[in-house]
């Protein structure tokens, strides 16, 4: 890394300090020469501004330029006062002010002999930098973002698609999950964010802390390769897991992600079966930020939609099954992301969703017909008065109240719905079978 403190050790330079001597360690990205006023549209982040003062008439006019070049955050200014009989005062105190390191350039060196000089420091700084981050090919990542950090100058880390910091330099100074929206919906933020080479169903990301010259971009790519290698290389242990386990069942519609998905989502976890769009994964319990994490990959995906079932703990099979039919009732569900655990479901809704389309449309059928059509053809709505009723536990007096009809008014068109679906609505079993038509229509979208 090229600092301030290089420049001043080029011996065909004979740079001198004249302010901000504990600021020497900055890193220096390029060079930049000039002599307007306010350059500030101009400048960016790191860099040596070069000038021959020309710009300054009078006291005063040094508090613009050297404002400009705090707020871009060059990394220091260095003057000619070869026209200007010596560097100003006001520029070496605003230098202070604004802590801008300030070398002077002696009256006989070419600005173009500087910036020959940089530039081939630069170089040859970028050239040992990536010669040493090459070097650490195939070591941990937490060891590559270190190194990346040292030769960018910047705080680095490695984030999951997922929202997750893999490996990181520093406290991150945003959550995870905004860095990751952002970067989907490509919107700017305070951090340099490219993705980590590799063919992952999840991506990984480089977040570097602030704006990057072309250097640097360069050797943040190339940190990007090797964080991707790495990740490509790391065997995946598999983890001993007790006899009752939670089973995950993960469909990504429309792409083969969810194996990799399930990797990602869950590290700890053992892939039980995967064929196609779905996988099962069997682990210790679900974390509670996993569907959120869903949420924040799925504009990362081919996916159209991800789905999830969540089984409660048990022997692996049942669990497998459980997670199965919770995974079709998310299925139903709106939204691109729907995960269902199996203890929010109710059993008849597991047990509907182990039936096939079809099945369930003939149950509602056989069921409710006649009173549908009754239904059809007088424009009543027996079939809601049957429902509220059901769902009131087969009281008269609750489902009255929340139809707001007398009870005795309910208690007819019960027994009218009763002899239409010759069954008796106020018997358990006949309750039980009219009541699974209700909602195998529901689930058929009947």
């Amino acid at each position: 890394m090229t600092t301030v403190r290089t420049l001043l050790d080029l011996p065909g330079l004979r740079l001198r300090p004249r302010a901000g001597n504990d600021l020497l360690d900055r890193p220096v990205t390029r060079i930049y020469v000039t002599e307007l006023s306010d350059p500030g549209r101009y400048l960016s982040a790191g860099e040596l501004v070069l000038s021959g003062l020309l710009w300054w008439r009078s006291p005063g006019d040094a508090e613009p330029f050297v404002a400009a070049l705090a707020r871009s955050g060059a990394a220091a200014l260095a003057a000619s006062g070869a026209d200007s009989g010596g560097i100003p005062d006001d520029v070496v105190d605003a230098c202070v002010r604004h802590r801008i390191p300030l070398l002077e350039v002696p009256a006989d060196l070419s600005f173009s002999v500087i910036t020959e000089q940089v530039v081939l420091a630069l170089a040859a700084a970028s050239d040992s930098a990536r010669k040493r981050l090459q070097a650490a090919a195939g070591a941990p990542v937490e060891t590559l973002v270190e190194r990346a950090s040292t030769e960018l100058g910047l705080p680095c880390w490695v984030l999951s698609g997922l929202g997750r910091v893999v490996a990181g330099t520093a406290p991150l100074p945003m959550p995870a999950d905004d860095v990751v929206r952002r970067y989907a919906a490509r919107e700017a933020g305070p951090l340099t964010v490219l993705p980590v080479e590799g063919r992952h169903a999840v991506p990984w990301l480089i977040a570097v802390g602030g704006p990057l010259s072309t250097a640097q971009a360069e050797l943040a790519e190339e940190v990007a390769g090797l964080v991707g290698v790495t990740r490509a290389r790391a065997p995946r242990p598999e983890p001993e897991l007790p006899e009752d386990v939670c089973v995950v069942a993960l469909r990504t519609e429309g792409s083969d992600e969810s194996r990799e998905l399930l990797q990602e989502l869950l590290p700890d976890g053992v892939v039980l079966e995967s064929a196609g769009d779905t996988s099962y994964a069997a682990i210790g319990r679900w974390p509670e930020s996993a569907a959120g994490s869903l949420s924040i990959v799925e504009p990362l995906l081919r996916a159209k939609r991800i789905l999830g079932g969540v089984s409660e703990s048990g022997p692996r099979e049942e669990a497998i099954e459980t997670a199965r039919y919770a995974l079709r009732v998310a299925a139903r569900h709106a939204g691109r992301v729907a995960v269902v655990p199996a203890g929010e479901v109710g059993v008849h809704q597991l047990l509907l969703a182990g039936a096939p389309d079809g099945l369930r449309a003939a149950l509602r059928r056989r069921v409710l017909g006649p009173l549908l059509a009754y239904d059809a053809e007088q424009h009543t709505d027996l079939v809601h008065t049957v429902r509220v009723f059901l769902e009131c536990s087969g009281s008269p007096t609750r489902a009255a109240k929340a139809l707001h009809v007398h009870v005795n008014t309910l208690r007819y068109r019960i027994g009218r719905a009763g002899e239409l679906l010759g069954a008796d609505l106020t018997e358990f079993t006949d309750q039980l079978d009219v009541y699974l038509a209700l909602r195998a229509g529901d689930q058929a979208g009947g």
